[in-house]
């Protein structure tokens, strides 16, 4: 069966299981049900062969087993899944999320910016209703108190007029839309961080804490979330290791039975539930703690740029105003940031709130008495105690020369490695039954066709790394049972059938299309070979009638010629000038003479103070040169 034809009868199983499903007063999403449809058929232990087409009775017996499985009341396993795919559905990085807190502020301010740009100012009443526009643009944008409060928007109102005042609303208005938008945003920045140093100024003791403009909600998320999270975080690791003693204490045991009935297999289930959950709140509490190491350098950058402010404007110094504007825009940012960051963090805390109710079905497993009951005395030890016992255990090289081992000593960022199996222990998983353990890097982590793969011992590390793929193989069947360990141990390559990851982006991406398509041609030459040419051939039937009826026509014209009023009694002229021959002649030839050259000579000029001073001239005549 092709997987187009098996895509669309799931579909159609789906819809007809959505049906079922809200007749018995059940909603559930498609996504859900398609999830739960792909596992079943992926399970081996139902006898439904995904590679040919379904049956009458095999679709019977598929609705039959999804429906149980959707509609079973405390069941972990079911909770699982609806928790995994709740986060995938939900969840987003950071900067994804704040671009969409920016575009659905623009899309709010849009309207009103329209209405400021666009308006032409007649009256003086047109004029107030413009600048009152912009006193809202700047408390929406700013998000420091409503436009309904009559104390912000005084506020609002003082700061822009010390900047804009309304007598240069008219400049304003002559500039282009681009310009105003342009000066739109820098007036809020200017006026929000106008307010800002105003509010610091207040604050007599000098310990302004700018969390504490934020909105209520905001201001709540910013100091609670990570504390909260992190306790959250702290009781999902004991319950989990809770679990985990309790279910090593009966795995150890063989006596006991391997029935779906047997409450180890509830208990294996709640175990998967609570990592899970512990998974999730590790992804949201490594936010919200960036988030927090951000807001704190925040309030150190603008206490500082509150300080650099006080000093600039002093009353007895004059401070240029260019650098006035730009420490008031950089307060401004700050505030951007800070919001942006408590708008993470409350996202952050929304979502561990709605992960809650995926974890409650674990009081249908059994009480904490129960549990204490059944642990004994067995020892509950913490993740972190498992890896200090068995980091005294190292592999030897010699011991394993066909593999390949990275030892913490050879590999830089070891702690950081893609670990397969989400980090947990794939040997304990088979040989134990489905047990969860975490795997020891610092024990050597197993390279095998570009995958590595942790240990939570030596001993489990040899016997893995003995036949690999056996048990990788064997890891896949066991995750084929129970589904929710796809996206616990990161399986998604490998079982990409039943991928919830992959069901949430088909789900997103409907009706987008998942083919490109375009068009295209081809042309083929008439005569491939030169020499069969016949220039004079046309294959076209309709030419062929064209160039018939063309000579038909030919041989019934004749060539006539007429004279007309412009050209009768009427003929062309041409006349030639000559035009004068250029002469030259010789002038007479010029000739010159030498001057005379006076020559005199005085005696007398030196000797004695009577004496006389004599003049010769010594020229000769200029007739016997």
């Amino acid at each position: 069966m092709s997987q187009f034809d098996a895509e669309r009868d799931i579909q159609n199983i789906v819809g007809e299981l959505v049906q079922e499903c809200t007749r018995r007063g059940h909603v559930l999403t498609e996504t859900l049900v398609t999830f739960m449809v792909k596992a079943v058929i992926l399970d081996p232990t139902n006898g439904i062969d995904a590679e040919r087409k379904l049956t009458e009775q095999d679709t019977e017996k598929l609705k039959k087993l999804c429906l149980e499985k959707l509609l079973e009341k405390g069941s972990p396993s079911l909770d699982s899944i609806k928790m995994q795919l709740y986060f995938y559905m939900n969840y987003t990085s950071q900067r994804e999320f704040l671009k969409e807190i920016h575009v659905s502020l623009d899309s709010r301010l849009c309207p009103l910016s329209r209405q400021i740009t666009d308006c032409r100012v007649k009256t003086s009443q047109e004029s107030d209703a413009v600048y009152s526009r912009i006193i809202t643009y700047i408390l929406l944008q700013s998000s420091m108190g409503s436009p309904t409060d009559v104390d912000s928007v005084q506020e609002v109102k003082a700061a822009l007029q010390s900047i804009f005042p309304q007598s240069e609303l008219r400049s304003f208005m002559f500039l282009p839309k681009k310009k105003k938008e342009e000066q739109l945003q820098e007036l809020a920045m200017i006026s929000t961080g106008i307010r800002l140093f105003n509010k610091a100024s207040q604050d007599r003791e000098g310990q302004f804490d700018i969390r504490e403009l934020l909105p209520t909600v905001l201001k709540d998320a910013l100091s609670s979330t990570g504390q909260t999270i992190r306790k959250e975080l702290s009781e999902t690791r004991t319950l989990a290791w809770k679990f985990t003693a309790v279910l090593e204490k009966l795995t150890q045991c063989s006596r006991q039975r391997r029935h779906s009935e047997d409450p180890v297999a509830l208990l294996k289930q709640a175990l998967y539930n609570v990592r899970a959950h512990e998974g999730f709140l590790k992804v949201l509490l490594t936010d919200a703690s960036s988030c927090e190491k951000v807001v704190e350098l925040l309030q150190t950058d603008l206490s500082s740029q509150l300080k650099i402010l006080t000093e600039t404007l002093k009353p007895s110094e004059t401070a240029p105003a260019q650098r006035v504007i730009t420490s008031f825009k950089a307060l401004s940012s700050m505030w951007s940031r800070l919001l942006d960051e408590a708008e993470l963090l409350n996202f952050l805390h929304n979502i561990s709130v709605n992960l809650r109710p995926f974890v409650a079905s674990q009081a249908s497993v059994g009480s904490e008495a129960g549990l204490d009951s059944l642990q004994g005395a067995a020892e509950v030890k913490s993740d972190e105690q498992r890896v200090a016992e068995s980091s005294g255990e190292q592999i030897d090289p010699a011991q394993a020369e066909t593999k390949e081992w990275l030892m913490p000593e050879a590999a830089s960022s070891y702690s950081e490695l893609p670990l397969q199996y989400n980090g947990f222990c794939g040997y304990t998983l088979v040989n134990s039954d489905g047990l969860l353990l975490p795997g020891n890097p610092h024990i050597g982590v197993l390279k095998h066709e570009g995958k590595l793969y942790a240990f939570s011992s030596k001993e489990a590390a040899l016997k893995f790394a003995s036949s690999p793929d056996a048990f990788a193989a064997e890891v896949v069947e066991k995750v084929k049972r129970s589904p929710e360990l796809i996206p616990l141990l990161n399986l998604h390559q490998q079982l990409s059938y039943a991928n919830p990851y992959s069901v949430v982006k088909k789900e997103e991406n409907l009706g987008t299309g998942s083919s490109c398509k375009c068009d295209s041609g081809t042309q083929t030459d008439i005569h491939p070979i030169e020499t069969n040419i016949d220039k004079s051939y046309e294959w076209n039937e309709w030419e062929l009638r064209r160039k018939a009826l063309q000579l038909v026509n030919l041989r019934k014209k004749v060539t006539h010629s007429s004279q007309t009023n412009q050209s009768h009694m009427r003929r062309e002229n041409a006349t030639q000038t000559w035009l004068q021959k250029d002469a030259a002649c010789q002038s007479k030839r010029d000739c010159g003479s030498n001057a005379t050259v006076p020559h005199v000579y005085l005696a007398g000029v030196t000797g004695q103070k009577q004496a006389h001073v004599v003049k010769v001239n010594l020229s000769k005549p200029a007739y016997e040169d």
